[in-house]
């Protein structure tokens, strides 16, 4: 799957994060593994 722009990744091992500033073919890697997508943050409540 192709990384997208402005999307978010994290290391399960040393919880670095990076955030996906140019589009393009390949994955993610950090301390030998694969990096996991992050679910988009929710937004805070405008009540």
């Amino acid at each position: 799957m192709p990384n997208q722009l402005g999307k978010r990744f994290k290391c399960e091992v040393c919880g670095t994060e990076v955030l996906c500033t140019k589009a393009g073919d390949g994955t993610v890697m950090c301390c030998d593994k694969e990096m996991t997508l992050q679910q988009p943050r929710p937004l805070p409540s405008s009540d």
